[in-house]
């Protein structure tokens, strides 16, 4: 295992400096830059700049040094933890990311726990059970959560919530608890209020995961092993969950390197619609306004999340099935 880890941690490594490289070079593909976005704000709102002042920002952030240069610059930087000015706010990049970040994992951690505590115990259900009216309703459950879209969710919630249980909407805090510190009362009142986007994140991947317990369990349970122990007299509860459960948890587990990443990706659509203070709205704004070393920030996280989730999931594998080596 140890030697497993070594390996995995130096292809993640040699991995991210690959990412970082073309992540840096697709930033810097589309015309323009975030000095002239800037200009053209400052012109819209009646302002401007001198020329002087101009030159003064292009030196200041090398927007015309070679792409090789830029990057050496950065990435020197970069993995000593400064990731860089950000032209629009003009504030270190990673002030700006730290500051969000907290609540982006919170929610995709919800998330991640709401989906997979709801789908294995509905996917076993429904696979120990099939062809009954329980069944069914999960099934179409199923298919109403993989094709409703997620913003459309997000709105119909927040009109329930205003409406039905009379809750301020567009927001992770009351009104008296956005400044104030930590405190039991403020952790109550984010709970109260972070329901809706974890539903609306968990959703899509709930339905899909439920079905993927579905399917590999029916699969599962026609094999000679779990039939050997039913014939022995071994109690169905252990069958199911000792037995069969725990070897139809392979591709849930293989799915989760690819979960972490989605979820904070899907994180930005649904901060966009509810209004919350994430990563997601500011990524979008970074690259809409080609504000460069923030969005390469944002897209090295994102690597790193399925960086991450695959070696999560290899470890995880290893631990659910013996029969899984690493070495």
């Amino acid at each position: 295992m140890l030697n497993f880890l070594i390996r995995r941690v130096s292809f993640m490594v040699i991995s991210m400096i690959a990412i970082s490289i073309l992540s840096f070079v697709l930033i810097e593909l589309p015309p323009g830059s975030a000095i002239e976005v800037k200009l053209q704000q400052l012109r819209q709102q009646g302002g401007d700049m001198t020329a002087e002042q101009v030159r003064g920002l292009e030196e200041r952030y090398g927007i015309h040094d070679p792409i090789q240069v830029k990057y050496w610059k950065w990435i020197s930087r970069a993995v000593k933890g400064d990731f860089g000015q950000s032209f629009q706010l003009d504030r270190p990049v990673k002030s700006l990311i730290w500051a969000r970040l907290g609540f982006s994992v919170l929610l995709s951690s919800f998330a991640l726990v709401f989906s997979w505590g709801l789908s294995i115990p509905l996917g076993v259900y429904s696979a120990t059970h099939r062809y009954t009216l329980p069944d069914y309703v999960i099934q179409v459950l199923q298919f109403v959560g993989v094709a409703i879209p997620q913003f459309l969710l997000a709105l119909l919630l927040l009109v329930l919530a205003s409406r039905a249980f009379n809750q301020e909407v567009g927001t992770l805090f009351s009104q008296q608890f956005k400044n104030a510190p930590w405190s039991l009362p403020r952790l109550l009142d984010f709970l109260r209020h972070v329901w809706i986007p974890v539903v609306v994140l968990a959703v899509g991947g709930t339905a899909g995961l439920t079905r993927i317990m579905r399917a590999n369990l029916l699969d599962v349970l026609g094999q000679q092993y779990v039939q050997t122990a039913r014939s022995k007299g071994v109690a169905e509860h252990i069958v199911i969950w000792k037995h069969a459960v725990r070897n139809a948890l392979h591709p849930l587990i293989m799915a989760l390197g690819t979960t972490l990443p989605l979820l904070i990706s899907g994180e930005v659509i649904i901060s966009i619609v509810l209004n919350l203070p994430t990563t997601g709205p500011m990524y979008l704004q970074a690259l809409l306004n080609k504000d460069m070393y923030l969005a390469v920030a944002f897209l090295l996280m994102l690597s790193l999340m399925l960086l991450i989730g695959n070696l999560l999931a290899d470890i995880l594998l290893a631990w659910v099935d013996p029969r899984v080596r690493l070495e």
